[in-house]
């Protein structure tokens, strides 16, 4: 392992130097698995560094589940699944890995986020796109506000008010083109209020990676069985935290009032923050859909995390933040030093008001809902049906995606090679725990978005057959 020159005087920390280039040699190969690491002590030597930013980076790659130490072997490369991004393999949130995705096409896709663009409407998305490229727009060519188009933020924070119970004006909304840009922004901007995060564990891996590039240091806070465990998060040396409280990432639960509150007076007893990640808070498929976070108490906490990628295509590229009043003066400032860019097409913000004030994006979520639903409930009824004792499902009745648990012998390599041999995508849940659980879990994501409703059924009794045999189905 040959590591660059460090660079004491970059932005990031030594750790964050060197925990970033052993995790990129690790998931590009260049460090297979089972190789033994240098010990803290050598590898300090070799850098000519103290052994404080080795050991920190040593941990942080245990805790994520890249590296494990091992009495008298010291630190070792472990196994990772193939959903983890080696180069050749396809990362579970369609995000390219070592530049290459995998173009094959599976008859029975049960990808997690994808959308089913069958209802799209494409004729009234090219009036509406004809409609913005007149010549008496072509001010829409320029650079735009920065913040994002106000007609949009307007139309936003009415549709956020009407679908999520949150409270804001269109001054507190800030549109990008996705969520790691809003991400790497907001670390900047909270960077003069706190050095850490609290994220859950398991959880999104985005939003941790955004912040950690900056220097954050990352704690994970374990689950109870209805969300975030807030016990743990008061002993944690954490002033900030990322939740998905209307429907857990990826464990699917929905934390409940009582919880949410208790959540909302952590923040005010440690002068604190939390971001709250809505990223499917309008598809709730059986009993009504929890009001957002940031709309339950008058506090100004709360940052909430949204977008348009799964309620209408990520092709659109609108996603934003509602920041805080009491953060605005912070974000003012960080435009004065960066004078950075709006990043989402102004074209398409334009378009996407029209979309949204004539009333057209309330009855695509409306229409989308009902058919998700209906693949929602055949996929649940497919599993128990043909699974039975086999498998399980956890965290139903919203979203995108289900997970399966399995009770296999079997290796979740030779589960996942299976299935894909039997034509069916499936990933495993493996890369969204930042620190590995004490049990192996065999638990792989099961989208319902994208794949055809003929094809639910017949993919669950393929995928059964693949992993158990033909024996028992039905």
């Amino acid at each position: 392992m040959l590591l660059p020159k460090l660079d004491p005087r970059g932005e990031s920390p030594l750790y964050v130097q060197i925990y970033a280039h052993i995790k990129h040699d690790i998931i590009s190969g260049k460090l297979p698995e089972r190789s033994r690491l240098p010990s803290i002590r050598k590898l300090a030597d070799f850098l000519g560094i103290s052994t404080t930013p080795v050991e920190l980076a040593y941990n942080q790659l245990v805790a994520e589940g890249f590296i494990e130490s091992r009495p008298r072997s010291g630190f070792v490369v472990q196994d990772l699944p193939d959903p983890y991004g080696r180069v050749g393999s396809v990362s579970p949130l369609a995000l390219e890995s070592g530049g290459i995705r995998e173009e094959r096409a599976y008859r029975y896709d049960f990808h997690l986020s994808k959308n089913d663009f069958r209802p799209f409407p494409f004729s009234l998305w090219r009036r509406l796109i004809n409609q913005t490229l007149r010549e008496d727009k072509q001010q829409l060519l320029f650079y735009g506000d920065p913040q994002g188009e106000a007609g949009l933020r307007k139309e936003i924070a009415h549709y956020l008010y009407q679908f999520r119970g949150v409270r804001c004006s269109p001054d507190q909304i800030v549109i990008g083109s996705e969520q790691y840009h809003l991400l790497s922004m907001l670390s900047l901007l909270l960077r003069e209020h706190v050095a850490s995060i609290g994220v859950e564990n398991p959880g999104y891996p985005l939003l941790p990676a955004a912040f950690r590039q900056q220097g954050f240091q990352v704690v994970p806070i374990p689950l109870a069985d209805d969300g975030l465990d807030i016990g743990a998060l008061c002993d944690a040396p954490v002033r900030l935290v990322a939740v998905s409280p209307s429907h857990q990432f990826p464990r699917g639960m929905i934390m409940p009032i009582a919880k949410r509150l208790r959540l909302l007076e952590w923040a005010n007893d440690v002068d604190g923050f939390i971001i709250e990640d809505d990223y499917d808070g309008e598809f709730r498929y059986h009993g009504r859909p929890a009001p957002a976070l940031q709309g339950l108490l008058p506090t100004d906490r709360v940052i909430y995390l949204g977008g348009f990628s799964q309620a209408v295509a990520p092709a659109l590229g609108i996603h934003y933040l509602v920041l805080p009043k009491r953060l605005l003066e912070g974000y003012y400032r960080l435009y004065d030093q960066t004078l950075f860019e709006q990043s989402s097409s102004r074209l398409l913000q334009h378009a996407f008001m029209l979309f949204m004030q004539a009333g057209y994006l309330g009855k695509h979520v409306r229409k989308m809902r009902n058919l998700y639903r209906k693949k929602h409930d055949r996929l649940v009824q497919a599993v128990q049906r043909h699974f039975q004792e086999k498998a399980e499902v956890i965290g139903k009745d919203a979203g995108f995606h289900v997970l399966l648990r399995v009770h296999s012998p079997r290796t979740e390599k030779e589960l996942l090679q299976l299935a894909k041999d039997a034509g069916i995508r499936i990933a495993s849940a493996a890369f969204t725990w930042h620190q590995p659980p004490a049990e192996e879990r065999k638990e792989f994501f099961l989208g319902f978005g994208g794949i055809e409703m003929e094809n639910i059924e017949e993919g669950i009794v393929r995928l059964k057959e693949a992993w158990f045999g033909a024996e028992g189905t039905g």
